[in-house]
């Protein structure tokens, strides 16, 4: 396809004063009709030209040649523009709201109120400094190696290639009739390198007594299968992804943490993914000695 550039003398003058004088100059052009007030634009974009008054042209034309990449100019317009927007996937923590049963609620209090900052700092300046007490399994988190295996690595040893800007897959098995996510859920996806996010509709109950009844899971064949396949994470919506009333064995958590792929629970909102095309992120603190942890977990979606 045909490219063209212009070729002109110009005088940019400011309105606060001063000019600036060109000779030959070139730029990039969407077309070969592109009109002087399209390529007075392009020229005050191609400089960062600020404050400019008026462009008058001593001659212009219009030349075929191939784009140099002009800033601001057709060729970074050529592909239509990116739009990004972010998904939230997470549950809020809140004072006093049990996440897993059996364990203790989150206990969040000011550890210095504003009011008592008052004295410590100049006329005018206050603070809050706020204090939570909580179990690793509160919130929306991420389980590491180590929450299974003593020598897997902890919070502090995770890569960032594991959790951030991962090509994500939901896994679409809300209301199939099925408690179990099984291989039968997977067997159609690629999953090597990617975020496995398992949307069951269990996170429909959070907060209430029913999130940790029947509550859906993932079966110890489709954890080896994911496994096999190199996932690099694994997220669920739901109470936990092992079937917590089917005995005190956590088949899915050994197999994914011995494979060293974290698992994040607890998420909610996987309903508004597509199944595809989406990154997914969720990073815990880095915590020595530490295997689980709130993440702010959450998706991109690009949009044009």
């Amino acid at each position: 396809m045909a490219q063209y550039r212009a070729v002109f003398d110009a005088k940019a003058t400011f309105s606060n004063g001063g000019s600036l004088s060109v000779e030959g100059f070139r730029l990039d052009v969407p077309s070969p009709g592109a009109t002087e007030d399209e390529v007075a634009a392009l020229f005050v974009a191609s400089l960062g030209l600020l404050m400019t008054e008026e462009v008058e042209f001593g001659r212009l034309s219009i030349i075929e040649e191939p784009h140099k990449g002009t800033r601001g100019g057709p060729s970074g317009l050529a592909a239509p523009a990116v739009r990004s927007r972010r998904v939230d996937l997470n549950h809020v923590i809140r004072h006093g709201e049990t996440t897993y049963p059996g364990l203790p609620a989150p206990q969040i209090a000011a550890h210095l109120t504003r009011a008592a900052s008052r004295g410590l700092y100049a006329e005018g300046v206050e603070f809050q400094i706020d204090q939570i007490t909580m179990v690793g399994n509160t919130g929306t988190y991420l389980d590491s190696p180590f929450h299974r295996y003593h020598d897997g690595p902890d919070l502090s040893s995770l890569s960032l290639d594991r959790l951030v800007d991962l090509p994500a897959v939901v896994v679409r098995a809300e209301g199939d009739g099925a408690r179990a996510v099984d291989v039968g859920h997977l067997a159609a996806l690629e999953v090597e390198g990617r975020a496995v996010l398992l949307h069951t509709g269990g996170d429909r109950h959070w907060g209430t007594p029913a999130y940790a009844v029947q509550a859906p899971y993932l079966t110890e064949r489709a954890a080896r299968w994911l496994a096999e396949r190199k996932a690099a994470l694994v997220g669920i919506d739901s109470v936990n992804i092992d079937a917590i009333d089917q005995g005190k064995a956590r088949p899915a958590h050994s197999v994914l943490l011995a494979a060293g792929i974290p698992i994040v629970e607890h998420l909610t909102g996987l309903g508004q993914l597509p199944p595809h095309g989406a990154t997914f992120t969720a990073v815990p603190p880095r915590v020595e000695g530490f295997g689980t942890f709130p993440v702010r977990a959450f998706a991109t979606v690009e949009t044009r």
